[in-house]
Parts: C-alpha cells; structure tokens; sequence
C-alpha cells in the first residue's frame, strides 16, 4: 500500500530521521511506538506529504508520491492530528461534510450523495444523536469520533491518527480504540498510529514499528517484538510481562526507571 525507502527527514539543519525504510500492508493496523522526540509525528507527516523529505522516496501502489496531485493524495490517505481545530459553532453535519472536499469541484454544492455519505459516517461512527449538535457542545472523546467521521466520509484508503487518544479519559480512551478497530475490520481501511500508550499499541495493532533516535528498533507483531529487553532499550525502564488473558498479546507493566550511565 505504502513503501518508503531510505528517509532522510528533518527541520531545517536538524536532521530527525535518517535512513529510514518501511512497507506498509493493505488492510493492516500498524501503530508507531517509542519515547518522545523519536520522529514518530514526523514520519507520519511525511507519509501524508506535509512533510518533505531531504532525502528518500515514498510510494503510494507503486506510484510516486512526488508525481500525485494533492487533491489525489486527499482522496487516497487522511491525516487526523493531536489538535484537530474547527469553529465550535459547527455542527457535526457541517463538521463531517468537510470530508468529502477532496471530491468536489470548486463549483459543485451538496448532493444527495454527500448527504448520505455524511449520513453513512455519522451512523458508523455512533454519532446519530449529535447529528445537529456544535461540535463546541461535544466532550473530548465524541469530538474525536467526529473528526473520524469526517475522515469517513472522504473514504480514504489510509487512515493515519497522531495520538488519537491524547486528553481522552481511559472510558473515552477505549471506545475510541475499539472505533478504531471496527473501522478497520469493517471496511478494510489500512491504519497508521502514532501511541504512546503501550498496552492499548499491543492490544489493537496488527503490527507494531518501534523507534529511538530516528530509527526503527523493531518492526513485527506485538507477540513478536515486545519484551523486557526491548521495552529496556527503548524507554530504560524495568517491566514485567505477561498475556492480555482476552486478546492474548503482550501486557507491559513498568515497575521502576532505570538510570542510563
């Protein structure tokens, strides 16, 4: 779906992230773990063509992202970030119709498709009821399932969410999570996150991509790539382990830091 070969990425003379190479698949949920400052956001930017590499190339299905219209690049991959800002007065019709721009000419107005995609991102996202509320009236966790349904309704190929879950309580925190997966499973939408919280990363992840520095440590599924040495290495901290008992994949739990000489 999504290859990338040997980013070099960075901010004016600071170089974030350097030889870096990834494929994403079709279908998957891959989140992207590791401590802050690692250059997680900014490759996700940069998968989403916000930012420009120095150096590298990446592919959308074997197509050159540099040779991709940008309303093509709209139509194809949505990037939700940490702080996502609309007028508060919106309601969440208006706020979701915002979706389908990336498919409309500068002249056309709605249709009665974009009502019912409008329609149809709203039900899928548990949003019926809030309909005609302002987005400024929602708590934090269903301003975020708004923000998902606008993204929706631009039917992307490749949902990419930058911290999703940040500000959310741990109630808004796990349906959101859940939202994701059922978004994923039920229309086959490739995801990319960016998580800080590990377990909810093992939990819903198909895969997991772990760095430090600008670099990949691990790539693999959770049962493959979370243990003590790694979890060690990358956040210098002691951990013990064991099996989520329901979705039978790693469980970290931090005992103490530890001290790097």
């Amino acid at each position: 779906m999504i290859k990338a070969k040997n980013l070099k990425i960075g901010y004016e003379q600071k170089v974030i992230i350097e030889d870096l190479s990834i494929e994403i698949k079709k279908g998957e949920i891959l989140s992207i773990i590791g401590p802050n400052g690692c250059g997680k956001s900014t490759l996700l930017k940069t998968l989403s063509r916000i930012i420009k590499p120095i150096d590298g190339e990446i592919f959308i299905k074997d197509t050159n992202i540099k040779t991709i219209k940008n309303k093509t690049i709209s139509k194809n991959i949505c990037l939700l970030s940490q702080h996502n800002e609309a007028p508060f007065d919106l309601t969440v019709e208006e706020l979701v119709y915002f979706g389908r721009m990336p498919h409309k000419k500068w002249y056309e107005t709605k249709n009665e498709e974009d009502k019912e995609l409008v329609d149809w991102a709203i039900e899928n996202t548990g949003l019926t009821r809030y309909k005609n509320t302002p987005i400024g009236a929602l708590s934090g966790g269903e301003r975020q399932r708004a923000y998902i349904a606008q993204a929706l309704c631009q039917k992307p190929e490749v949902l990419l969410l930058d911290e999703p879950t940040t500000y959310l309580d741990i109630s808004h925190q796990l349906e959101l999570m859940e939202l994701v997966k059922e978004i994923n499973q039920k229309f086959n939408i490739t995801i990319v996150m960016v998580l800080h919280e590990l377990n909810q990363a093992s939990k819903y992840s198909d895969r997991l991509l772990i760095m430090k520095c600008g670099k990949i440590v691990c790539d693999g599924c959770p049962n493959k790539v979370i243990n003590k040495d790694i979890i060690k290495k990358v956040y210098s901290i002691d951990c013990d382990i064991d099996k989520d008992p329901i979705c039978k994949k790693p469980r970290i739990h931090p005992i103490q830091t530890i001290k790097v000489v």
